[in-house]
């Protein structure tokens, strides 16, 4: 059994879209005072609080004058605000995410409920405190049988809602493919294929540019807290929303292709926050969404029955012949195409990286060999070359 999120838009009334935005703003209330109570704890008392400590202060904010409304919503979201939190800090301490940060209104919000606090009824879902059922749009049915164990309503900055359905559903996989591919990825090319296919960046961002500096160049004209302002963010918030349902349309169709035609893909653990550094590249790799593409490849082949490889970030897939596997010392961006020095054979350069990716992934996953240890034979030969160059300068 697969955990898998079924999302739909919305339309609320008036009357719920109230409630709703009561709930999802008494949500950010309670996560930003236990945020702070958490980081003031320990500055002040080197005191660790965990959720627990929480969830008792939540009982006490209850019974607070001036926080009575907390009573008004459903307490189950408040709970689960407090359960995000403590997996938020679960993740900081790993090392897997930054320090939480504080909620903004302006950045929507969301309210999760359990199954204490909805019911799903005749085909529609009826949330606490709410009489009336949630007016979804079912642009796609439930499977049969399934009780969903979560649902989760979520407002977009750009004044969207949109439901999510968690359910547990049992997938079959898809039958077995004779194909293998190894996925290098790029700017202008999204994705290089060991097959010599290449697959064009979209670049949803460059797009929508010139209607974004437009919004964003009215929205910094109108005074700081009025209505037009608020209307001019808006426009802003939609703009960004088009690019990134764009990006994500895209990026959907692309992995479901690659998982259905194909049995092993092996791509590359390139480290996207450390690459984005570099001022020159960050607008287009972070518009290119490289760990998307990898996080939903990855999740799909979990899902049909696929083998998804990883391999070494170090693994010099570009510098490698894959005809005779000679390293070349250098080998800049701007060059596309080379020659191998050793064997003659010349490269397309993404292809050429592809096909090598492939081969440590099928390494990795047949017999389990570590493709990391090319890191240090290709320093080693390295070496090698740079000596024999210092010793024939000397002579």
């Amino acid at each position: 059994m697969k955990q898998k999120a079924f999302k739909y838009r919305f339309y609320p009334t008036p009357e719920q879209e109230t409630l709703l935005r009561r709930t999802i703003g008494c949500t950010r209330l309670v996560y930003n005072r236990a945020l702070s109570e958490r980081t003031q704890a320990w500055y002040e008392r080197q005191e660790r609080v965990g959720y627990i400590e929480t969830s008792a202060m939540l009982t006490a904010w209850k019974k607070e004058e001036d926080l009575q409304f907390l009573n008004e919503v459903s307490s189950v979201p408040l709970q689960q605000g407090l359960r995000h939190l403590q997996g938020a800090f679960t993740n900081f301490f790993a090392g897997r995410a930054k320090y939480p940060n504080f909620k903004k209104k302006r950045n929507g919000g969301s309210a999760a409920f359990t199954k204490a606090a909805f019911k799903l009824k005749d085909g529609q879902v009826f949330l606490a405190k709410s009489t009336e059922a949630l007016p979804i749009r079912w642009s796609r049915q439930l499977p049969e049988g399934v009780e969903p164990s979560t649902i989760t309503v979520r407002l977009s900055p750009s004044g969207r809602w949109s439901v999510s359905l968690l359910v547990e559903v049992d997938i079959e996989p898809l039958p077995e493919s004779p194909n293998q591919i190894g996925i290098d990825l790029g700017i202008t090319s999204l994705v290089a294929l060991s097959t010599g296919e290449k697959v064009a960046n979209p670049k949803g961002f460059k797009a929508k540019r010139a209607k974004l500096r437009r919004v964003q160049k009215a929205l910094s004209r109108k005074v700081k807290g009025s209505n037009n302002r608020y209307k001019a963010r808006l426009k802003v918030a939609k703009v960004h929303e088009q690019i990134s349902d764009a990006r994500k349309d895209f990026l959907h169709k692309l992995t479901t292709q690659l998982v259905r035609e194909n049995q092993t893909i092996a791509v590359e653990d390139l480290a996207v926050k450390n690459m984005v550094k570099n001022h020159k590249l960050a607008l287009a790799i972070s518009d290119a969404s490289w760990g998307e593409l990898v996080r939903q490849l990855e999740y799909k082949c979990d899902w049909y029955g696929r083998t998804f490889v990883k391999i070494d970030r170090w693994f010099p897939s570009s510098k490698r012949c894959g005809h005779c596997g000679h390293v070349v010392e250098k080998l800049p961006l701007n060059i596309r195409e080379w020659d191998c020095p050793k064997c003659g054979t010349h490269h397309d350069r993404d292809v050429n990286a592809a096909k090598n990716i492939l081969a440590a992934g099928l390494a990795v996953s047949v017999c389990g060999a570590n493709v990391s240890l090319d890191r240090d034979s290709s320093k080693e030969q390295l070496r090698k070359t740079r000596k024999g160059k210092k010793q024939k300068s000397e002579s």
